[in-house]
């Protein structure tokens, strides 16, 4: 099963008749760590599209984004400029870059997000607000001022909203980005490939991309940590799900 939390725990809960065996791939709220001593126009590029990818409707979004102190208003800066650059429109549109959302009800739970965060005290660098006057759209949305409290750091939007907040050191960050009850993914944007290695290791997520977003491969296994689910799809673990293990003993 592919979806939410919320639905895999139903399946769960459905699966206990015949234990029936289930894989779960569900909900996250990756974290994306942008360290100070990174290829800052490439982390840009990448922490846009790390939210925006099927304008926000992915499992693996990078929606918490979490930017070293020393660059934190730069880089913000950076990344709602060039998401409010995007060109929004049909997805039938070639020139298209982000489209709409799936329903009116994704619409609305989207937008009551937004409105919460801005009623918590979240700042909006750019959007905040629909585009245009029909469709489902909402303009990619960069909030800063935020807690760790804020509905929008904590819960999976599954909308073009990312949350930034600032961290001081390693330590700093992994404490930030562990703190939370999905651990799908992560990305990590770092020249120090010592200190890429150490984060990669130390957060809770079961893809880590280094100095990329969205960066699959079907030999990799695919999963979460937590409450992101249960077993792996793709790569040789994808075969363990349908596989039965069988012991026989003969005595000669």
């Amino acid at each position: 099963f592919t979806g939410s939390t919320e639905v895999g725990k139903k399946i769960v809960s459905a699966a206990t008749g015949n234990l029936k065996k289930v894989s779960l791939e569900l909900g996250g709220k990756s974290p994306n760590i942008v360290f100070a001593d990174a290829d800052l126009e490439a982390a840009v590029a990448g922490s846009v599209a790390a939210w925006t990818f099927n304008h926000g409707q992915c499992c693996v979004a990078g929606t918490r984004m979490f930017v070293q102190r020393s660059i934190f208003d730069e880089f913000t800066q950076a990344v709602a400029d060039a998401a409010a650059a995007a060109k929004i429109g049909p997805g039938l549109d070639p020139t298209t870059e982000l489209g709409p959302l799936v329903s009116q009800e994704q619409f609305d739970r989207v937008n009551g997000y937004i409105q919460q965060g801005l009623a918590d005290g979240a700042r909006a660098l750019t959007g905040g607000k629909r585009w245009g006057d029909e469709g489902y759209f909402i303009e990619p949305t960069v909030f800063v001022d935020v807690e760790p409290g804020f509905s929008i750091v904590e819960e999976e939007i599954f909308g073009p909203v990312v949350a930034a907040l600032p961290f001081d050191d390693e330590d700093d960050v992994v404490r930030a980005a562990n703190d939370s009850i999905y651990g799908l993914a992560a990305g990590i944007w770092t020249k120090d490939v010592s200190k890429a290695h150490r984060t990669a290791a130390a957060v809770k997520a079961g893809s880590v991309w280094v100095n990329q977003y969205n960066g699959f491969d079907t030999a990799l296994p695919f999963g979460g940590f937590k409450q992101s689910g249960w077993g792996r799809e793709l790569g040789d673990s994808a075969i363990d799900l349908y596989t039965q293990t069988k012991s026989v003993n003969i005595a000669l």
